[in-house]
């Protein structure tokens, strides 16, 4: 199974699934950080694929890594309750044991099959120090609250710099727990173009308070202060059909089900109508301390069983919640990545075909978002093999799980 050339091919795998195509029998050819064929050549190195379906990478569009050491702290409250519970905890948290959080967090996403996520929390420098080590790719950035000033975000956002696997972005809360006027302030203090990640009309409070603040609702406000094409909006489950063609200016939205439905914050993201007016739709697990699970094959699962249920209607299918997290997702981080295609990252997914089956080529979507596996074997990023099932990346797992049983 060993790599030793920059070129080499995933030889015979079973099928290779995109969020529009299904192949089978293909071989896999790759160059450097990308796929450069896809068909019956070989070049280079052969790894016998031939009882592995090959996805591409999961993104996870928003994430708050470090709080995995929060995890079933307090299950109970409803949006702002948790959060008092949450900020007051998290005032207890030292910058070591935010570090651990962080490194448990991104070898269980590895080990999930994830190869790109964006983070929302303190310290981003740990995120960035980290993704880079493990090898997957990552965006985080200073978190602009109440009690920060708009230089220390700066300064904080350009001393991260930026790496073939990184990207440096500013994360602002939420219009509820930051001043429009220090918004204002970030936006003329920086000469580039930002990325803005943002909570955003997450319930229907927040909308309350900021109309009656502003005297606009929160995505409106975004639009009007010329903010909406920098900003990239997370939970949005209270959103007017009139406010989607707001969204269209946006680099994009992330629909977190499972943590909107844990914190019963109410609402429906419109994913159909999102898609229907060109939105990029991703996914995201949101934090371990409000889901509890870092799965994206759960959360596939989950916004296409949710849609359905809200809506009556099955128009949202397999294919694009796995187009959410998978090509959207890429484009989230303005990469080309997301699909098995020349040209394309490669960043891939390897599964062990038993725990797909029957192996039926138009069922076989359907079993990686509806019965997904339990597990995945082999994780790439930029054609590097960083994890393989029941190696050294499931040992260090361990070992960083005893060491935070160490501080409870």
């Amino acid at each position: 199974m060993g790599i030793s050339n920059r070129t080499y091919t995933l030889r015979k795998c079973s099928y290779a699934v995109d969020f529009d195509r299904v192949r089978r029998g293909v071989n896999i050819v790759i160059e450097d950080d990308k796929i450069k064929y896809v068909g019956n050549e070989v070049e280079g190195d052969e790894l016998d694929c031939s009882e592995f379906i090959v996805i591409p990478g999961l993104v996870n569009a928003h994430t708050h890594s470090a709080m995995t050491v929060l995890r079933g702290l307090y299950d109970e409250g409803e949006l702002r309750e948790w959060l008092s519970v949450i900020w007051k905890e998290e005032e207890k948290l030292s910058k070591d044991l935010m570090r651990l959080g962080t490194e448990l967090a991104i070898t269980e996403m590895i080990m999930w099959g994830t190869t790109a996520f964006i983070d929302m929390y303190f310290n981003p420098d740990q995120v960035r120090d980290l993704s880079l080590a493990y090898g997957i790719r990552s965006m985080a950035g200073p978190v602009l609250m109440r009690d920060k000033s708009v230089d220390d975000v700066i300064k904080e956002l350009k001393a991260l710099g930026e790496h073939d696997l990184f990207k440096p972005i500013i994360n602002v809360h939420s219009l509820y727990a930051v001043d429009l006027a220090k918004i204002r302030e970030l936006k003329e203090s920086l000469n580039e173009r930002p990325y803005i990640h943002m909570h955003l009309s997450e319930t229907r409070e927040e909308l309350s308070e900021i109309k009656r603040k502003y005297g606009l609702f929160p995505i409106e406000l975004i639009y009007r202060e010329n903010l909406i094409k920098y900003t990239h909006g997370v939970h949005l489950g209270w959103v007017s059909s009139w406010e989607l063609s707001y969204l269209k200016a946006s680099l994009g939205v992330t629909h977190c089900p499972s943590s909107n439905m844990k914190l019963a914050t109410g609402g429906s993201f419109p994913m159909r109508e999102a898609l229907i007016n060109s939105i990029n739709v991703t996914l995201g697990t949101d934090g371990a301390a409000s889901n509890n699970s870092l799965s994206m094959f759960h959360e596939m699962k989950t916004a296409v069983l949710l849609q359905r249920h809200n809506y009556w209607s099955t128009e949202i299918n397999a294919s694009d919640v796995f187009m959410a997290a998978t090509f959207n997702g890429y484009k989230m981080f303005g990469l080309k990545g997301g699909k098995i295609e020349p040209g394309y990252l490669a960043d891939l997914v390897l599964i062990d075909k038993y725990q797909l089956y029957p192996w039926i080529e138009n069922r076989i979507l359907s079993h990686v978002v509806y019965n997904p596996p339990r597990s995945v074997d082999i994780v790439i990023v930029a054609g590097k093999i960083i994890y393989k099932k029941n190696g050294k990346l499931d040992d260090k797992f361990k070992k960083l799980i005893n060491s935070l049983s160490s501080y409870f």
